[in-house]
């Protein structure tokens, strides 16, 4: 595991390599934490996660694969008692803006998340099959079941933190990630990209993700509510 430290020279301001366990809508990014949240752990800081496909390879838009992700983030959500207050599934990799799970520690909820989606894309006839090519990336292979040369791959074995200790940086995060789209030249706004949290921001729309923000705190006050963890009621 490698860190980096920020020439901020902030402690706590850090990018943390981590192996995986076995409209504008800008003024909606308002930098608050949640509406009745309790914290659990002692560092306050957001997380700013990335995880990417096996070899950097597109994976995301097939099988549905995009779809099951956004179910297995808010199954993890819910079942580990985080916050998530940004996301963009891009083709090859995701952006996280999420809370510290009151329930086990974050490396085990991405693990959950990754092999969820993993397991049902495999099971599909997704992911990339095992070869003797050399990884143009020099990554390491994530292998979710079977260790033999028929395996199939979906991620790459490591996640990126970085830790996000200031509203400002909070705002600066979710710009990016709700940007990214439009700067891969995917889609030419925002709120064409399906698989973000964009279109809570500006429509307050309700996804598949239940999403922790202003918004979200401004609904639950109109109904006298606090934030729960729990998944929506079908």
């Amino acid at each position: 595991m490698g860190v980096f430290v920020s020439p901020t020279r902030c402690p706590q301001h850090t990018i943390t390599c981590h192996p995986s366990p076995s409209r504008d809508g800008f003024s909606n990014y308002t930098p608050s934490m949640p509406w009745g949240l309790r914290r659990y752990q002692s560092s306050r800081c957001t997380h700013f996660i990335t995880f990417s496909c096996y070899r950097r390879q597109p994976l995301l838009m097939k099988h549905s694969a995009a779809q099951m992700f956004e179910q297995a983030l808010e199954e993890a959500r819910v079942k580990y008692g985080f916050f998530v207050y940004g996301y963009v599934v891009m083709p090859e990799h995701v952006h996280l803006l999420v809370s510290e799970p009151e329930v086990g520690t974050l490396a085990t909820a991405i693990k959950a998340i990754k092999q969820s989606v993993a397991r049902r894309q495999v099971n599909l006839g997704g992911g990339l099959s095992s070869s003797k090519q050399k990884d143009p990336h020099n990554q390491p292979k994530v292998v979710w079941g079977t260790q033999n040369k028929n395996s199939r791959h979906f991620w790459q074995t490591r996640y990126y933190d970085f830790n996000v200790c200031t509203p400002e940086k909070r705002v600066e995060k979710l710009k990016y990630i709700h940007l990214n789209p439009v700067q891969r030249g995917l889609v030419s706004r925002r709120e064409d990209w399906p698989w973000s949290s964009y279109r809570h921001y500006t429509l307050g729309e309700a996804g598949t993700v239940q999403i922790e923000s202003p918004v979200a705190a401004g609904k639950r006050r109109q109904v006298g509510k606090k934030n729960r963890l729990t998944l929506p009621e079908n």
